[in-house]
């Protein structure tokens, strides 16, 4: 991966390979197979003492942090070796996985300690970053309403964390809905993980796991609920450009519009034109959406050529890629996510 590029509409910045991510995710055998939840590991014995290393191996922390921990709030190991090393008992590691479980959901190192020392609670200080194992995301949070979600959500992706990251994008779709869950929480740490790529060349794999568990949460919000009601008519198409493996934002939008009762399908990435108009052949959408992330993909001029429908197809367009300056007459250029909501979704419904 040569350097971050622009995972939602233009404005906001961050990394995504939802393409690549899906390919990843069927050879593997699924998405999030292999990551255990923490609930579902198993405790050492309690006979079983265990230096800092093979704890930080365990947890998936640093060494240093756990001695940060030890030292800063007093959750450290209470266990000595025959030989008088300090060693962490069974009920250390209780301790800690409970801390690290509370830091995974939102909660400062702090506040986690206190829970898990069984101290009164006070109210956290929000931090500029977050993640586990001394690795932290930079983030820029427009709500504070959405914030602990997103702390916790970037917590849940250093660790590589499936199981928390699942849960806490679920709650946030339901919570907050679509549209405020992609601005709010999604984006955010996004792009985080995509300036810290760009500054070290490192957390490909962070990348790679969240944009798979996000398309995974959010296709899973288009199939999940059938009693929401649809507006009538035919349903609006979403594809990627030619080439174009970026698309998270394509199943965003997708989400978005069957949240505000619009009907979707979704090609996914890389769609050939022919394909693209082969399917409005077949379907008669009400609406075409095609994403351009890089300026490779971004060239518009075949989108002129797309099928002249009875009534006229609405053709628009979204990201980063698009060369501005060429976008054919007729086609319209969205800037953000409600905008393409709102652009596919004020068609007069049509028998």
């Amino acid at each position: 991966m040569a350097g971050p590029v622009r995972i939602c509409f233009p404005g906001a910045t961050g990394v995504d390979a939802g393409h690549e991510l899906q390919v990843k995710g069927r050879r593997g055998g699924g998405i999030g197979e292999g990551f255990v939840g923490e609930a579902e590991r198993p405790r050492v014995r309690a006979d079983a003492g265990l230096g800092v290393g093979a704890v930080a191996r365990r947890l998936g922390v640093a060494p240093s942090t756990l001695r940060t921990w030890d030292r800063r709030y007093g959750i450290g190991p209470s266990g000595r070796s025959p030989g008088g090393h300090r060693r962490y008992t069974a009920d250390d590691l209780a301790r800690l996985e409970d801390m690290q479980r509370s830091i995974l959901t939102g909660a400062s190192p702090a506040e986690a300690a206190r829970v898990a020392l069984g101290a009164p609670l006070v109210r956290p200080v929000v931090a500029r970053g977050h993640g586990a194992g001394g690795n932290r995301v930079p983030l820029s949070l427009t709500s504070e309403g959405a914030a602990d979600r997103a702390r916790g959500l970037a917590r849940a992706a250093m660790a590589l964390d499936a199981t928390a990251m699942t849960a806490t994008a679920r709650a946030a779709l339901a919570q907050d809905g679509v549209v405020a869950a992609w601005n709010g929480v999604f984006v955010p740490v996004l792009d985080g993980i995509g300036r810290k790529h760009a500054a070290s060349g490192s957390h490909v794999e962070v990348e790679h796991l969240l944009s798979a568990v996000l398309v995974q949460c959010l296709t899973e919000t288009t199939l999940s609920d059938g009693a929401r009601p649809r507006l009538a008519g035919r349903p609006v198409l979403l594809a990627c450009a030619p080439e174009e493996q970026h698309s998270l934002p394509v199943y965003a939008l997708a989400a978005a519009l069957e949240e505000a009762g619009i009907a979707a399908t979704v090609l996914g990435a890389r769609v050939p034109s022919a394909a693209l108009t082969a399917a409005i052949e077949r379907i008669g959408p009400r609406a075409v959406f095609v994403w351009s992330q890089t300026s490779d993909t971004g060239d518009p001029s075949w989108l002129a050529d797309l099928p002249r429908t009875r009534p006229p197809l609405r053709t628009v367009i979204g990201g980063p890629g698009w060369a501005r300056g060429r976008v054919p007459d007729g086609v319209r250029l969205v800037a953000s996510l409600p905008e393409a909501v709102g652009a596919l979704g004020d068609l007069n419904p049509r028998p």
